[in-house]
């Protein structure tokens, strides 16, 4: 499991368990964990993180506190449990947001026989162009019942013949949001965290009615579908949130190594576009997009027994096996 020197700043947030003990929110400093329920500086004992988001301004410098104190009951990393790190009601997910990605993706997707490459790119790079230039992100919904955790088994379904890897930057909301500007957005995020949007690539487009488009909803929410965690690290720890490094490697090779520099909509810009239509509450996950480098590019898609590390700069490692549905 990964550990706080690879984490911005002093702590982070987690869900935790040992053995077959309910989970609990827990603080990470270090090699060690805070059972928050034990901090009596919180008040009410919290049962989730984000019963702690729900009351974030309040509880953060309390938080601060704790975790340069002994008080409470700290136990071992080393014996608990790891799983997502929040239990959100809403996933948003934004999606075509990294300009390489994007053109990579319209050059895998385009029939045998079809347009040229080098066509495509340039067609492509000029319609990312348009929609920066018309400030308008593409951003549609998850499910929270497709979240696993940062250390969990990915369980490919049998049915899917295509599963691919999206590991993502995601915020984690604190203060409500609700038709917010884009120069206040960053005040409504928490934290930061980690997600891989597995896809199921076969499904994206629906063949059988391409009047109506992608079909999201049977593409990236089969159960396991979106490790996320392992932490939530506090956004004031993050300097730059347009300015991390998302690195996937697959059975230790690299396959995604890019700067959140590409993304073309920026994580202020998604929180204010999706609270023009949303109500974002305080423990909802929004992902930002992926960079180039899915397995549809490499043409090499995932397996059984396949192992995915996902890292982004601050916010430490998620490593998760790939298995077989059974029969």
């Amino acid at each position: 499991m990964e550990t706080l020197p690879s984490l911005a700043g002093p702590f982070a947030l987690g869900t935790f368990s040992a053995g077959d003990q309910a989970p609990f929110p827990g603080l990470i400093a270090g090699d060690r964990v805070l059972d928050l329920r034990t901090v009596p500086a919180l008040g009410q004992p919290p049962r989730t993180t984000r019963d702690l988001l729900e009351r974030w301004d309040d509880v953060l410098p309390l938080l601060a506190g704790a975790a340069a104190a002994d008080a409470g009951e700290w136990r071992p990393l080393a014996g608990l449990r790891v799983h997502a790190p929040v239990e959100p009601r809403q996933v948003l997910q934004s999606g075509a947001n990294y300009r390489t990605h994007v053109i990579d993706l319209a050059v895998a997707h385009e029939p045998e026989g079809g347009r040229p490459a080098e066509q495509v790119r340039a067609e492509t790079a000029a319609m990312m162009d348009r929609r920066a230039a018309g400030d308008q992100p593409y951003v549609f919904t998850g499910l929270p019942s497709a979240i696993t955790g940062p250390y969990d088994d990915v369980v490919l379904p049998s049915w899917c013949t295509k599963p691919d890897w999206e590991l993502e930057l995601a915020a984690v909301i604190g203060r409500p949001a609700f038709r917010v500007g884009r120069d206040t957005a960053l005040a409504h995020v928490a934290a930061y965290t980690i997600a891989n949007d597995l896809t199921a690539r076969e499904l994206v487009f629906r063949r059988d009615m391409p009047e109506i488009g992608t079909d999201w909803l049977r593409a990236k929410n089969a159960p396991t579908f979106t490790p996320l965690g392992p932490y939530l690290v506090p956004a004031g720890f993050v300097a730059d949130p347009g300015s991390l490094r998302v690195t996937l490697r697959l059975n230790g090779q690299v396959m995604q190594d890019e700067s959140t520099k590409d993304m073309i909509f920026d994580v202020a810009r998604l929180v204010s576009y999706a609270s023009q239509t949303v109500r974002l509450l305080p423990g909802d996950v929004l992902l930002t997009g992926s960079p180039a480098g899915n397995g549809l590019h490499w043409g090499r898609l995932l397996r059984p027994g396949d192992v995915m590390e996902g890292a982004i700069t601050g916010l430490g490692v998620q490593r998760n096996r790939c298995a077989g549905e059974a029969a």
